[in-house]
Formats: structure tokens, sequence, C-alpha cells
């Protein structure tokens, strides 16, 4: 069943633009009704109503700036600390007495919150340089700066270059994260085209080899080259057979962005319909009389892991062995059961099969399992035969949607 993709954006940066955008309206805020408070004292109160109806202009029209990390360019950071400045250095014109009793500037805290778009923008360099430059201001702003004016400008250094520091490291982390999907993403897709080509590429490659050597003269010809090709394509397999999807990282906002594979339909599908068909003169089916609905993705693989137990049935038991498959609908999973009468598989000889590339119970059958949450148990005695038992838990959209 056809499948589309949507894809997924996951940002850590992103929570602290919204907060940055929360700090300047706040701060701005912040900052008039300290004036109005303390207008009385202000000996050119017009200056500092001049600047501050430019500072709550400027804030209110650059909030879309500050939004996300494409829309904050460096010549909006560079207009944002210069108004920042400048109130900073017209606070003594507006009150001469701040510098004598250490009062607040225009902007107050505002100041800090272009120190942090410094930070969340470009990390901890671009954050001591514009917290230095305002340490700077601060310093000439006062003339003789007291031990309370250098502990805030030591403090907002400090928190912005610390702030800096966690955006790179967040940066990194979905670097990281990235590559853990795109890796994920590789290994399961190669496990599940390793799965479709065991059920039906090398199982034909397999068989023209046996058919062909029975026969002999030119079919044994024939036979060794569908060996040699199964040997060349089981490596193949092994070995990595698809190259790794794409995921790639959003560097303007530091999003990762995941391809998550979508089911087109979503209506639960009858597992005995897809079982029905593999009975037969050899083969025993034994299901409940209710239907056993499961996912489709879910049902699907269930039905190929049973197949991939036949096939393997066929080919180490012989055309001649009978085979069972029972189906249990419990409430929290289903489980299936196949067994045959064949002389069972010698201890230690799955390993050796795995060892050696063939991998029919690894990825047919135990992959298909693993990859809905399930499990497969396989338990053989030399002579009495072999038993499957696949159980799949019912509710798999968890498990299937990490694909």
């Amino acid at each position: 069943m056809a499948k589309r993709e949507r894809v997924v954006r996951m940002s850590v940066e992103q929570p602290l633009w919204r907060a940055l955008m929360a700090y300047r309206i706040g701060t701005m805020i912040y900052a008039v009704l300290i004036f109005v408070f303390a207008r009385d004292r202000y000996e050119r109160p017009w200056v500092a109503v001049a600047f501050l109806a430019v500072m709550c202009v400027w804030t209110l029209a650059t909030l879309p700036k500050v939004a996300n990390a494409a829309s904050c360019t460096k010549r909006f950071l560079i207009a944002d600390l210069a108004v920042a400045l400048t109130g900073i250095l017209l606070t003594p014109l507006a009150d001469q007495h701040a510098q004598s009793v250490d009062g607040p500037t225009l902007p107050t805290i505002w100041t800090a919150g272009a120190v942090l778009a410094y930070a969340i923008k470009g990390g901890w360099r671009w954050a001591g340089f514009a917290s230095s430059l305002v340490a700077v201001a601060n310093i000439v702003e006062r003339g003789h700066p007291t031990r309370d004016t250098l502990h805030n400008v030591l403090l907002v250094w400090v928190a912005s270059i610390a702030i800096g520091y966690v955006v790179e490291v967040a940066r990194a982390s979905e670097r990281t994260l990235a590559r853990a999907l795109e890796i994920e993403a590789a290994t399961r897709e190669r496990e599940r085209l390793a799965r479709d080509i065991h059920d039906s590429v090398l199982q034909v490659l397999a068989m023209v080899q046996r058919r062909g050597t029975a026969l002999g003269g030119e079919a044994a010809e024939l036979g060794r080259m569908a060996g040699e090709q199964e040997v060349a394509l089981r490596t193949l397999v092994a070995g990595g057979l698809v190259r790794p999807s794409h995921v790639s990282e959003d560097e303007s906002e530091g999003a990762v962005v995941r391809i998550v594979e979508e089911p087109d339909d979503d209506a639960p599908v009858d597992l005995r319909a897809l079982l029905a068909p593999r009975a037969g003169a050899r083969i025993t089916l034994a299901d409940p009389g209710a239907p056993v609905l499961l996912p489709p993705a879910a049902a699907r693989e269930l039905s190929s892991a049973v197949g991939a137990a036949l096939d393997n049935v066929r080919v180490h038991a012989g055309e001649g062995a009978q085979a069972w498959i029972l189906v249990e609908d419990w409430p929290d999973e289903v489980i299936v059961t196949v067994r045959d009468d064949g002389p069972g598989i010698p201890e230690g000889r799955l390993a050796q099969a795995e060892g050696e590339g063939r991998m029919g119970v690894a990825l047919s059958i135990r992959g298909r399992l693993r990859d809905l949450g399930g499990t497969a148990e396989l338990i053989s005695v030399p002579g009495q035969g072999t038993e499957v038992e696949l159980k799949v838990p019912r509710d798999t959209r968890g498990k299937a949607g990490a694909r």
C-alpha cells in the first residue's frame, strides 16, 4: 500500500525566541512605568519621553525580527544595540542626578534584550561582544562607576555569554540528533529491503541453484551462476544496501527535519484474510471464528513473517513436510504459531547461518516482529520438528510511526 511522507520540524532554539519576544515587551512596559513614577526628578523629561517613544515604536515594529533566527538579521542586531546604547548615553542628559544617585538608565533592563538577541543568534562570542559594548556605555554614563554598577555590568556579561553557550550546545545536539535519525532511517530501510529480497529474489536464486545442480549438464552451470549471484546479493544485503535517507537541518532556525512515513489507509485489516491463501494440502490453518483485526502495516508484516516461516519449512523440512498455522486473538496481542513435522534444526545452526549471511530468520521473521514491537520465538528439537511463535501487540501505532 502506498505511503506518503510528511515533514516534522523540531527545534530546541525556537522557545528562546518566543521568550525573547515576551521579554522585550515586558521590559518596554517596565521602562515606561519607571519614568512615569519618577518623572519629577528629570531635569529634561522631554528627552526621556522622546527616547521612550522611539524605543516603544522600535520594540513593537521589530517583534517579527525576533521571532526566529532567519528574521533576526545582522543589520537588525546592530540597529537594536544602537538604540540600547543611545538610551544609556542619553540618561545623564535627561536626568543630571542619575550619575550621583546611581539611578536606572532610560532603557533600564530593556537593554539586556538586545544582548540576548546576539546570544541566541550567534552564540557566546556574539553575546560577549554585545555585552562588552553595553558595559562600556554604562561605565561612560556613570562617569565614576560604583560597585553596584560594576556588579550589574558583570551580571549581564556572564548571563549573556552563558545563554549563548547553551544555544551552541543545543545546536550541536540537534545536529547529532539529525545524524542519529539518518542512521536509524537507513538501518530500517536496509532491513526492510533485505526482508523483501529474501522473500523473493534470494528464494528464487536458491531454488534455481538446487534444481540446476540436481538436473546436471547446462542446468548445473546455470545453478552455479545463480548460486554466485545469491552469495553476492546476500553480501550486499548484509553490508549495507541502501544509502541514508535524507534528514536535513534548517540552519536558520536550528530545526531538525525528520521524514516520517504515514500509511494512506489506517482501516484495520482482518489477519485471517491474509493467511487464508497460505493454507493448502500440507498446510493447515486454524483461526478464530471472529475477525482478527490489526493495523494494515502490522497485519501485512505478520503475514509476511508467517510466509517466511513456511518458506523455511519447504526449504529445510522438504516439500512433503506438514505444517500447521494457529492464530490466537487475545485482548492485548495476537499470537500466530507455525509448526512443522520436519527433522528440526540442529543446535547452533541459526547462529551459523547468520554468520554466513543467510538471515532468513533474523530479518524476515525476527526483524519484522521487532519493528512492530513484537517477538519471535523459535523452538526446535532435532527429529521433532520446529515451532515458530510470533507475538504482535494489539496497538502497534507507536512502533510504526517511529519508522
